[in-house]
């Protein structure tokens, strides 16, 4: 048992327990970014055919709000700018 106790203290598995962390929190905040750009060009997708007064059926809302794939969000973003139906989003697909 003092063997085991012993490599927890050891200098190596301090540094490999450090890099794990220094890791995960590199990989959180990459994450965390991404799930923002994500969030902003649903938001952005929405808000600007509302700014349009064009109606946001419940279909197109959701399926806006559930994409997680940003290139997709991009796509609608900049469709939304010419669009005359909300439907228009997904009409190239």
């Amino acid at each position: 048992m003092t063997a085991i106790q012993y490599f927890w203290r050891h200098p190596l598995a301090e540094q490999v327990r450090e890099e794990g962390r220094e890791q995960g929190l590199e990989q959180g905040l990459e994450q965390g970014l991404e799930q923002g750009h994500i969030q902003s060009r649903r938001e952005m997708t929405l808000r600007i055919l509302e700014w349009r007064a064009i109606p946001v059926p419940d279909a197109v809302r959701e399926r806006v709000e559930t994409c997680t794939d940003l290139d997709q969000l991009e796509t609608w973003v900049r469709r939304a700018v010419h669009a005359t139906d909300a439907t228009e989003l997904f009409t190239m697909e």
